[in-house]
């Protein structure tokens, strides 16, 4: 962090000495005023709901301009990586800081490849959830599972424990995923095969089994692989933000892993893909794209408790990036299947178009985001809509793992303590139960 020349002063009305904050600037993005000392010197916080205004950490990760649609993995655009790497590329990135070269991708292609089985162990402890539970309530158990697996990388502090934990997480999460979705419908697990690239890898343990061999389709097993490196991470997001909470506390790597794929659950976070293939499910089973003209008219009107799910963004307000990657994909997966007249992915089509041109959404810039999109190409690729969330959560582990070693990384780092603005009752004294 670089302290800046201009500071920031704090004055008050009442006659208390005023007092100055320093300012740092990042290398991109708003300056920070710095109010570490705040309460020391003042006795008093600030207030700030949901940490809008609030940046709880310093990072080398990932920067987003919500203004301009722009969004870096170290420095390098979302479009560059998602056109000329693949996903494991990118975990390498976001994990070590560079791209790596042919050897060091070889190396650790290798590494994590050595490590996709998971502890047979692990079927017993699934068969103890029942088969119609949603995959998020499943993963958020087996996940947190690991630690009592893996006992030799449990210890955070530890650079080599916190380096084999990231390898192992990043290996076995497409098993999990895979065998969660083989218990709910009832098919045998799919072992990984290591000669297979990693996305080519989940495919396989997902829809192959072991009377019909699965066949790669490179546009399908391109558009899984897209998926997970727009999703690989996004900031200090809430999920993002849990897993440093958790971390800050000491906590081994896969118990603070779980906390996040807990809070990715959420309908406002990671379960949005999934409300946008249930909203496009609910028009359809209603008319259809002849009746998309009175949801869009409910929509619009305010007493209507209609949403729109899958437009617009809670820090894009410009267009996704993302999205239009995810949108070149998902037209390209519907060509590839011949289902561009799919009656759902018709209808999804219209609203996608409505979006774009009718001026209430554009003059509100509700666009189309990655949501929308990503979640119309897995329910084509075959992936029903429940699993959703617990693909977004194998996509980003990478991301969690970078940011929670980051964080043990930071000498300013501290156990996370938030404050708080108290309005209940001040101090009274308890009467005898007949006197109350």
């Amino acid at each position: 962090m670089t302290p800046s020349d201009v500071k920031a002063t704090l004055s008050f009305s009442d006659g208390s000495p005023s007092m100055e904050l320093p300012i740092y600037k990042g290398s991109v993005g708003p300056d920070v005023i710095d109010i570490r000392k705040l309460y020391g010197q003042t006795g008093k916080f600030t207030y700030d709901p949901g940490f809008l205004s609030t940046a709880s950490c310093n990072s080398t990760i990932t920067y987003i301009d919500g203004d301009k649609g722009e969004l870096l993995y170290r420095g390098f655009p979302i479009e560059q990586l998602a056109t000329n790497c693949d996903f494991l590329e990118t975990c390498y990135l976001l994990l070590n800081g560079e791209l790596p070269n042919v050897s060091q991708k070889d190396e650790f292609v290798a590494r994590v490849s050595n490590h996709t089985m998971v502890n047979e162990q692990m079927q017993f402890f699934l068969r103890g959830f029942r088969r119609d539970a949603h995959p998020m309530a499943v993963m958020t158990g087996l996940v947190g599972a690991l630690s009592a697996f893996y006992h030799d990388s449990t210890d955070i502090n530890n650079p080599e424990h916190r380096q084999i934990a990231a390898i192992r997480l990043i290996a076995k999460m497409p098993t999990l995923v895979a065998m969660a979705y083989k218990y709910s419908i009832g098919q045998p697990f799919i072992y990984p095969k290591n000669d297979l690239s990693y996305t080519e890898n989940f495919m396989r343990m997902m829809f192959a089994t072991p009377c019909a061999d699965y066949k790669v389709n490179d546009v399908l097993v391109r558009a899984m692989d897209r998926i997970f490196i727009l999703h690989a991470d996004h900031e200090q997001n809430a999920s993002t933000s849990t897993v440093r909470l958790c971390g800050s506390s000491g906590t081994n790597p896969f118990a603070a892993i779980a906390a996040g794929v807990a809070c990715l659950w959420g309908p406002a976070h990671g379960g949005a893909n999934e409300a946008a293939l249930n909203m496009l499910e609910d028009i359809q089973r209603n008319g259809g794209v002849e009746k998309i003209g009175e949801f869009i008219s409910q929509v619009k009107d305010k007493n209507s408790n209609v949403k729109l799910m899958g437009f617009g963004h809670r820090v894009y307000k410009n267009y996704d990036p993302r999205a239009k990657l995810m949108r070149e994909t998902c037209h390209e997966v519907l060509t590839e299947l011949g289902l561009q007249n799919d009656p759902m992915f018709k209808l999804a089509m219209a609203l996608e178009k409505i979006a774009l041109e009718d001026d209430y959404f554009v003059s509100r810039k509700l666009y189309p985001n990655v949501d929308f999109y990503s979640g119309i190409v897995q329910r084509a690729i075959g992936i029903p809509v429940q699993l959703f969330t617990a693909i977004f959560a194998l996509a980003r582990t990478v991301g969690w793992i970078a940011q929670l070693n980051e964080m043990i990384g930071d000498p300013e780092y501290k156990i996370g303590r938030p404050r708080q603005l108290f309005v209940g009752s001040p101090k009274r004294d308890v009467k005898p139960i007949g006197q109350r």
